[in-house]
């Protein structure tokens, strides 16, 4: 008996890496030191900075990767794996550096994985920073052939002086809500219990989807909102907090970039809610509470402002093709969303 026999082919593994490497090699930024295959990636901080703070952040895709696997398309959970990372890190007002993934399979498909890590690379290359390294796990008997689970993990800088944790915000500052490019990555174990209770298909094309496939939908990547953040940034908008609304939607979300004694009021119809998720709502008698309490609801991310800048804010992101709308005000409280 060998490996293989055992069900890991360490020659498929090494074969993967040859594929990928251009790819990964193509993030690069001026600050890698060496190449891929070491034991770890070597980075060298940005110079420029007087108090540098490092930002991390981790996350997966969750059970959006069953979606991918029971339609056999996996080149967009690359760039969700990123953008899930990258939008975290980035509320802290920080550049993403570099960013690390962790594949597991139960039997490595090469072809699968490249479509994978491509889409990683794309994520990262909209997001500015370095594929610096991974993990590929073989492990026969714990998944099934053809299942896989990604993770990640990024790296962001900022000087300490302009790290946004809450403490700029006031009262009378206002919310400013980013478009979402769909479900993002969250919610994905109630999208698939409303599916199979009313006996969709993966491949059917509700008229209310626009002649989309519910799978096209719900695979549409997570947007990644670093390039026009961290220009909006240096730009000078006045920019007090920031908020990616992932898991737990708006009203788990906003409240962990407040100040104490301070809530959010929200105007629920300040915008449209994306197509799916009345779809979603209508298809699973789904409650409006719990469909903001699970979904984003068609804001992905969220900015607090001074007063004074909200029609320049609103501008400057629709003039990056991003749909932007006032969504409420900080007012005195205990750390509520008041209004959904």
């Amino acid at each position: 008996m060998d490996y293989k026999t055992a069900g890991v082919d360490v020659e498929a593994g090494r074969t993967f890496i040859k594929k990928i490497r251009s790819e990964v090699e193509s993030t690069y930024r001026p600050e890698v030191i060496g190449g891929l295959g070491g034991f770890g990636g070597y980075f060298q901080i940005p110079t420029g900075y007087r108090e540098p703070v490092l930002v991390s952040g981790t996350d997966g895709v969750g059970t959006k990767l069953k979606i991918a696997q029971a339609v056999n398309s996996h080149d967009s959970i690359g760039i969700d794996l990123v953008a899930m990372c990258v939008n975290d890190i980035l509320t802290s007002g920080a550049e993403p550096l570099f960013f690390l993934d962790y594949l597991a399979t139960g039997k490595l498909n090469t072809e699968q994985l490249v479509e994978v890590v491509t889409g990683i690379v794309k994520g990262c290359r909209q997001s500015g920073c370095t594929l610096l390294g991974g993990e590929t796990a073989e492990m026969p008997g714990f998944y099934k052939v053809g299942e896989y689970d990604v993770a990640g993990f990024a790296v962001g800088i900022v000087e300490k002086s302009q790290l946004l944790d809450g403490s700029r915000v006031a009262i009378g500052d206002l919310v400013i809500g980013l478009s979402s490019s769909g479900l993002h990555s969250n919610g994905y174990s109630l999208v698939r219990k409303i599916l199979e209770t009313q006996g969709f298909n993966w491949s059917d094309t509700p008229q209310m989807l626009g002649g989309q496939t519910i799978s096209q939908v719900c695979l549409t990547p997570t947007r990644i909102y670093v390039k026009p953040v961290l220009e909006a940034l240096k730009s000078g908008l006045d920019i007090h907090a920031m908020a990616h609304i992932t898991g737990g939607g708006l009203p788990e979300n906003l409240p962990r970039c407040l100040g104490k004694n301070q809530s959010i009021k929200i105007d629920p119809t300040a915008w449209t809610p994306l197509p799916i998720f009345t779809f979603l709502a209508e298809s699973g008698q789904i409650s409006l509470s719990e469909m903001f309490n699970t979904f984003n609801m068609g804001i992905g991310y969220v900015l607090i402002i001074s007063a004074q800048n909200s029609t320049s804010t609103i501008k400057w992101f629709e003039g990056q093709g991003i749909r932007a709308y006032l969504l409420g005000e900080v007012i005195k409280g205990s750390g509520e969303l008041i209004g959904l």
